[in-house]
Formats: structure tokens, C-alpha cells, sequence
């Protein structure tokens, strides 16, 4: 098979394209990042909304299938300097790529195309299931449920089109604005680490090596329609934090601050869709995940002053 992966740079990306390779696929990687290129891997340095682009459009024409995971990420806005055209890139990124992609690739090629948990606006009490109405409580979320809405009109005309809705990725290469990569570091350089809330708020999981187990699964079954990728067994902020100070062997202090209006309070996956899909559900080990996160994060020098 010849694989397309876009966002192969990516964390999940990176992660999708070694195992792929490891399976003796044919993988073209395509980012706007420069990628080094190895053994059954061709690399595109390209962007998805350059229009034209002769050798991007003919890897998604030829392609057995493709994974679209390249987008622009971050449930949270940023710096206030960044906020003036954060929905512009959220649109260009997430949108009009998204379209790029269903609009090249065939409609009898199975396309895994990444959304977001963050679509459901939080557990509401129970685990989000699938069938749920969609209440997106921020840009990010908004610019995911758009990118939907895509792949249902594609569904509509008949195409193939998986909607894998990740929960909380973790493991090797997560990048350095979300949680246990940020604790990781403040834990390393001796400062306390900033949790955003509470505490007690509480996130599903998932072990990256899960979650690209899952977007292999939802192509070669060609899958339809959105799935959700997590565990539904949620871990607190606070077993997390407790994880880092175990692994790291040091005394972590917290320091508690407001949260974004677009973090929700917990989230959770209904895994009974999932199942019957895939035909497993990822189980993450809190701190086996952990330390593996420090031991890649300590290889690269991302802990360092």
C-alpha cells in the first residue's frame, strides 16, 4: 500500500508515520516542516491550501489511503499578541485543508481525518458518545465541528471517510504546550507546576501508541463516520501531577490558575463504538506513559534551561 499521512511532523503524525513503516508500508509524509527522509518513507514539504501543487495532488490521488491529522492545534488561544488572526489560521489550517484533502483524494479511498474531543464541550456528566449533540466551546472546537461537517458531506456522496475524535493524547513528542510536557519541564527546572482550574478536573487519556493503533484500525476496516479515540477511564489533574513527582523523584508544588472558557471541566469517551469498530479500546498506563515522555523528553534536551 502506499500511505498518505498528512501532519506527518506532528506528534501523532511522527508516531503514525514509524509504525506504518514498521509495517512495511509505502508512507509519503506530508508537512509544512522539513522531515528527514528515511527508508520507505518520501517526504513532501508542502502546504495543503498552496494551490497549485502537482506532486502534492497526485500522492493524494494515488494514495490506498490517507490520514489527515496536519492542522493547526491548541484548545487554547494563546498570547493576546497572537489572538488577532488565531480563527484566521484555525479556518486555513483546519478548514480549508480539510476540503483540500476530500476534494483530491477518491471517494472509494478510505480517509482517516483527525477532529477533536474537544467537539463535545466536555463529559456533561456522563461519557460523550458519538450520536451527541456537538457544543464546541471555543475557536478550536468551532474550526474541528467545520471540518466535520466536510467529511459528513463527503459521506453523503458516498466516499469513505473515518472522524477520529481524539481525547487527551500523551507519550513521546507531545507537544510542549500541553499539560504533562509543560509539568515535565517546570518539575525539571524546580518551579511549581500550573494547573489550569482545578485539581479535581479530570481528562481520558490516551497513549499516543493507542491512538495510531486506532487510526490504522478505522482505515483497514474502513471505517465510516466519527469515532471516538480514548479510554473512558479519566485520570484527575491530580493523579497526574502525582505521577510526575513519582517519576521524576521530586516534591512538585502546584500553583492553581483560571482556566480558559474553552477548557472543559472533565472529559470523558464512550468506548462502546470504538469497540465494535476497532475491536479494542486503548488502556493507558498513567505512569509507564509518563516516564517514557521524560525519557524522549531528556533525549532531545526539551528539560533544559
Amino acid at each position: 500500500m502506499t500511505v498518505v499521512v498528512t501532519g506527518s511532523a506532528g506528534f501523532i503524525g511522527s508516531i503514525l508515520v514509524d509504525e506504518l513503516l514498521s509495517r512495511g508500508e509505502r508512507v509519503i509524509g506530508v508537512d509544512r516542516r522539513v522531515q528527514p527522509a528515511r527508508p520507505g518513507l518520501l517526504v513532501l514539504t508542502a502546504d495543503l491550501v498552496d494551490w497549485p501543487d502537482e506532486l502534492l495532488d497526485a500522492a493524494l490521488e494515488g494514495a490506498d489511503a490517507v490520514f489527515h491529522l496536519a492542522g493547526c492545534p491548541g484548545v487554547r488561544d494563546g498570547a493576546a499578541d497572537s489572538v488577532i488572526d488565531i480563527g484566521d489560521r484555525r479556518r486555513r489550517d483546519n478548514v480549508d485543508a480539510t476540503a483540500r484533502v476530500l476534494a483530491v483524494v477518491p471517494g472509494h479511498v478510505p480517509v482517516v481525518v483527525a477532529s477533536s474531543s474537544s467537539v463535545y464541550g466536555g463529559a456533561r456528566g456522563r461519557p460523550s458518545r458519538e450520536s451527541d449533540a456537538l457544543r464546541p466551546l471555543g475557536g478550536y472546537a468551532r474550526s474541528k465541528v467545520a471540518a466535520e461537517a466536510l467529511c459528513q458531506q463527503r459521506l453523503r456522496t458516498g466516499g469513505r471517510v473515518a472522524i477520529a475524535r481524539p481525547f487527551t493524547v500523551v507519550g513521546e513528542g507531545q507537544r510542549a504546550d500541553m499539560a504533562i510536557a509543560r509539568w515535565l519541564r517546570a518539575a525539571a527546572l524546580g518551579r511549581p507546576l500550573q494547573v489550569f482550574g482545578s485539581l479535581r478536573r479530570s481528562r481520558d487519556l490516551t497513549d499516543v501508541r493507542d491512538a495510531v493503533r486506532v487510526l490504522i484500525a478505522l482505515a483497514e476496516r474502513q471505517a465510516c463516520g466519527p469515532v471516538n479515540v480514548g479510554t473512558g477511564r479519566p485520570y484527575t489533574l491530580a493523579q497526574i501531577v502525582a505521577a510526575i513527582s513519582e517519576i521524576t523523584c521530586t516534591r512538585v508544588d502546584t500553583v492553581v490558575t483560571p482556566a480558559d472558557h474553552a477548557e472543559p471541566a472533565d472529559t470523558r469517551a464512550d468506548t462502546r463504538h470504538l469497540r465494535e469498530t476497532v475491536g479494542f479500546v486503548p488502556q493507558t498506563d498513567l505512569t509507564a506513559v509518563v516516564a517514557r515522555q521524560l525519557a524522549a523528553s531528556t533525549a532531545v534536551g526539551a528539560l533544559s534551561p
